[in-house]
Formats: structure tokens, C-alpha cells, sequence
């Protein structure tokens, strides 16, 4: 167990979109010995996502849209599907995640429920997601959603079977991590039927 932390230098190695840092720091090692090392860190923020379900339909609201990262690492198409998800900005996790989800699948969700919260790659990026879950009706529908213009996104809504879902991320056309703890989330914990 690391019992002491001290930063001894941090640059910013960019800041074009988000904040990459390099660190050099040591710590105390448990025989008492210090260690110095250096490492790079993306700050981006944390964020919050959310899975919709649909308990008499049997369905999940997922999105499909273009994730360069994807691409340039060998996703031919670089389209991911994923669970409705975005950065907090200034806003709560419970407050951003009712924004991004009205804004990304034109839904408009009253209840949310928040299950956990996780860093997602802590070797290298600060970031922690927050995770929800929410059931969602046709009468909550208020748009069409597919995003904000201004921020550039282009957002195909996805309704699908919870069974074709399941289906999806046993075939691998799943990929997206947070995306795959929901949908396992939902089945653990008996939410939707699974066949």
C-alpha cells in the first residue's frame, strides 16, 4: 500500500481539447524505500452514462455514432454502439446524465438510479464514469434526439431487443466498455428477462 504521494513536477503537454500532463512524482514504497517515476495524464473530466430500459417492451436505448480513437485503432468503420453517456461539465452526475440522455435520445427521463461509479482506464486518464440506469416509455419521448449541433455530434438512436443486445456484445459488435457493465448490470440484477 502506497502511504506517501508527492508530486515533484507536472507540465502540461497539451491542452487542445483537454489537459495531458506529465508527472514525475515519488511515493513510499512499503519496505520504506522511495521510488521516483514519471507518467503522463489525460485530464478530460469526469462523466456520467446511462442505459434506458423498457420492461413491458423488453427493450434497451443504445446510440451508434463515430469515435475516431476506434478507427485509428483498427475499427474499420470507427462507429461504436454505446450507452448514452457525456462529460459533467459544471453540472452534478445525476444532472448531466438527464441532459446528455434528452439531448442524445430525444428521451425526457424522470427517475434515474444511480449504480456505481468506476475510472475506466486508470493507468492513464483521471477520469470517473458515473453509471445509471432508468426505465423509459414512448410517452417520454420529446425529440428526436441524435445530439447538439454545435458540439458536432451525430447520433443514430438505437431501440433494441435486450436479447439482441445481449446478443451484440457476445458477438462483439459491442465493444464499448461501459456499455457492456450496464447490459451486464441489467442482467445480474434480473431487470429485463433474459432468454
Amino acid at each position: 500500500m502506497i502511504s506517501q504521494v508527492k508530486i515533484i513536477k507536472s507540465d502540461i503537454l497539451s491542452d487542445n481539447w483537454y489537459t495531458l500532463r506529465k508527472l514525475t512524482y515519488e511515493y513510499v514504497k512499503k519496505d520504506g524505500s522511495v521510488q521516483v517515476q514519471t507518467r503522463e495524464a489525460y485530464d478530460r473530466g469526469n462523466g456520467a452514462v446511462i442505459l434506458l430500459f423498457n420492461r413491458e417492451k423488453q427493450t434497451v436505448i443504445l446510440t451508434r455514432q463515430f469515435r475516431l480513437p476506434t478507427f485509428i485503432n483498427g475499427n474499420p468503420t470507427g462507429m461504436l454502439i454505446e450507452a448514452c453517456a457525456g462529460l459533467l461539465d459544471k453540472d452534478n452526475p445525476e444532472d448531466c446524465i438527464r441532459r446528455e440522455t434528452e439531448e442524445e435520445t430525444g428521451y425526457k427521463i424522470k427517475d434515474v438510479q444511480k449504480i456505481l461509479e468506476a475510472y475506466m482506464s486508470p493507468g492513464s486518464v483521471t477520469e470517473i464514469l458515473y453509471f445509471f440506469i432508468a426505465e423509459y416509455s414512448p410517452l417520454m419521448k420529446t425529440g428526436a434526439g441524435g445530439g447538439v449541433a454545435k458540439e458536432e455530434e451525430n447520433i443514430e438512436v438505437l431501440e433494441l431487443d435486450f436479447k439482441a443486445a445481449l446478443t451484440m456484445v457476445e458477438t462483439n459488435e459491442i465493444k464499448d466498455a461501459k456499455t457492456i457493465m450496464l447490459i451486464q448490470y441489467i442482467t445480474l440484477h434480473n431487470i429485463l428477462k433474459v432468454p
